[in-house]
């Protein structure tokens, strides 16, 4: 609607005020107008009336009734109203305008206000409605002072002032019409200069609040609203140039928060979170954690909301490590303290996984031990065959050629280990270079079942070997995909049971070559499977040190694996039975050779 807009409630403002002025005016104008006329009138009337009196008191004495009628009749005549002569004790004795048989039947005039006036101070005016006319009538009254004529009264009737007010008043509507009308034509030019400035400001302003501060409105004078908007382009610059650095403030936490490795959740006095960055939504499993949500809602620990309850009170509090319910081998750390500003709470908490460092805790003091426990072991019994050689008593030559046997067997013992420790390091230190060549995966398997050849003899096992064409060649290093095979085919050889087969393939998946040494031994507890491939962990220990084995051997395939650019996992067969996959670089060719025992190898 119109009035809902500046330019319409101006245009009304100012149009109502014109036209309440001009019609004011124009009322006091008439009123005024009126007041002047009957004053001029009253004026004429009152000169009329005395020079009439005057005329009245050179009548002869003793003057008749139909004398004085008559002079009556000729005064009315004369002054153009109502004349009417009446006695000192009211009657009227002469009227222009009745009869003089009628006169006997008018009222008596004693106390008429305008008769008793002129009685007492010699003049009398009044003003009101006619009793035998019926319309109102201006009296002045005038003393004669005969003994038959008392009081001179002249009545006008009013109703031609009335009819030229009216005339005046019509005069005054066509002039008021008209100003009216110019006044709206000024008003609305006066609304649509207004509400073009207002506009052109209001649509800065738009552009303002949509971030756009590029330009100032260009508003010039020196009234008001010029005065609005140039505080409004200062007002603007200023905000601007703020929120520019806000944004650059922001548009940085945003990066550090995105790039950081702890999780990060901010809420409010109220327990609403305000802020929440990726790694703590995957910290907390929460791919739907987003801001304005309760705490008390979204998070998987008790501890962790009473945590966050007791910062939003103002506590300072350590840090607490916890595990989610459903993951617990995972172990994250929860440090949470309470923001305070002006006006506003708050509390923070930054999330740590610090499972790989409990992990990396836990293997340390585990390796610490077992090299501890795999070196005490061989170096006592090298010590103790070492004292029985010592021995005044010496031994018998085939007790000594013993005794050397089990030391030889103890030091060659160590020195796997040893070798295995510092190969193992120069692997962590990334200090093994990879030479890669085109390798027949077929070669290599070969090789490593002719080097492994008494103990899979000894055990009367059987391999089956799968080379798929596509996955003959590979670019790799040979030695290190050749140790790596011998650790993982001789695994298999020490816990698989006498008299099985051990399942070599080698097949190509999409734009990867995948090997694999399966198994038909008692396969891997699930509970070991994460833990398979860290250094010195065994399932068996008492058979893997039967076995000779120093521990560090699939803690070198994985090593040796991601070296080369593949990955390593391990798993059950369904049907029993272990089996290792190894993922490698695209390769081709296809042999396929089923060996066994006696021939060694027999297809």
């Amino acid at each position: 609607m119109i009035l809902d807009s500046l330019r319409g409630r101006t245009l009304l403002t100012v149009f109502g005020v014109s036209a309440a002025a001009l019609v004011l005016a124009a009322v006091i104008t008439s009123i005024a107008l009126r007041a002047a006329m009957l004053q001029i009138i009253e004026r004429d009337l009152v000169i009329e009336a005395r020079l009439a009196a005057s005329l009245v008191r050179e009548l002869p004495a003793g003057s008749s009734l139909d004398a004085i009628d008559a002079e009556a009749d000729h005064l009315g005549t004369l002054a153009s109203a109502r004349v009417t002569l009446i006695a000192p004790d009211g009657r009227v004795v002469g009227d222009s305008a009745e009869p003089v048989e009628q006169l006997r039947q008018l009222e008596n005039h004693a106390a008429r206000p305008e008769v008793v006036a002129a009685r007492d101070s010699g003049l009398g005016v009044a003003r009101r409605p006619s009793a035998t006319l019926g319309a109102e009538l201006l009296y002045v009254a005038v003393k004669v002072g005969r003994q038959d004529v008392d009081i001179l009264r002249l009545a006008v009737p009013l109703a031609h002032v009335d009819d030229e007010i009216a005339t005046v008043r019509r005069s005054l509507l066509l002039a008021l019409a008209i100003a009216l009308l110019c006044a709206l034509g000024l008003a609305w030019l006066s609304a649509a200069a207004l509400d073009r400035r207002v506009a052109a400001i209001a649509a800065v302003a738009r552009r303002y609040s949509a971030g756009d501060f590029s330009a100032p409105t260009g508003e010039r004078g020196n009234d008001e609203l010029a005065t609005v908007a140039r505080a409004l382009d200062d007002a603007a610059r200023e905000l601007g140039r703020r929120m520019n650095e806000i944004e650059q403030d922001r548009a940085r936490m945003q990066a550090m928060l995105a790039g950081m490795l702890e999780g990060v959740l901010v809420v409010n006095a109220l327990g609403r979170i305000l802020l929440v960055n990726d790694a703590a939504r995957r910290l907390l499993r929460l791919a739907d954690l987003a801001p304005d949500q309760h705490y008390l809602s979204v998070l998987p620990d008790p501890d962790l909301a009473a945590m966050l309850g007791r910062a939003l009170e103002g506590r300072a509090q350590d840090g607490q490590a916890w595990s989610l319910p459903q993951e617990p081998h995972r172990t994250l750390m929860a440090r949470v303290a309470p923001i305070g500003a002006a006006g506003s709470r708050g509390a923070i908490m930054v999330l740590h996984d610090i499972t790989d460092l409990r992990e990396a805790d836990r293997m340390r003091r585990d390796f610490v031990a077992n090299v501890s426990h795999e070196l005490r072991t061989p170096l006592t019994a090298i010590q103790g065959y070492v004292e029985a050689l010592q021995d005044d008593e010496a031994p018998a030559p085939d007790e000594t050629k013993r005794f050397l046997d089990i030391i030889a067997r103890h030091a060659a013992r160590m020195e796997r280990l040893v070798r295995d420790l510092l190969r193992l390091a120069r692997l962590e230190a990334g200090q093994e270079p990879v030479a890669r060549t085109t390798v027949d995966v077929s070669l290599v398997f070969d090789d490593v079942l002719v080097e492994l050849t008494p103990s899979i003899e000894a055990r009367r096992q059987r391999f089956v070997v799968t080379v798929e064409p596509e996955a003959t060649d590979i670019e790799t290093d040979a030695t290190k995909l050749h140790d790596v095979l011998r650790n993982l085919v001789e695994n298999a050889v020490a816990y698989a049971p006498p008299a099985t087969a051990i399942e070599l393939t080698a097949r190509r998946v999409d734009r990867r070559v995948v090997l694999t040494v399966a198994d038909a031994g008692p396969g891997i507890p699930d509970a070991d499977l994460h833990r398979i491939f860290e250094r010195f962990y065994r399932v068996d220990r008492a058979r893997s040190r039967e076995s000779g084995g120093t521990g560090l051997g699939l803690a070198i395939v994985k090593h040796l694996v991601g070296l080369l650019g593949g990955e390593v996992h391990a798993a059950n067969r369904p049907g029993g039975g272990a089996i290792f996959t190894i993922t490698l670089p695209l390769g081709s060719g296809l042999k396929r050779r089923v060996l066994l025992g006696d021939a060694p190898f027999q297809a």
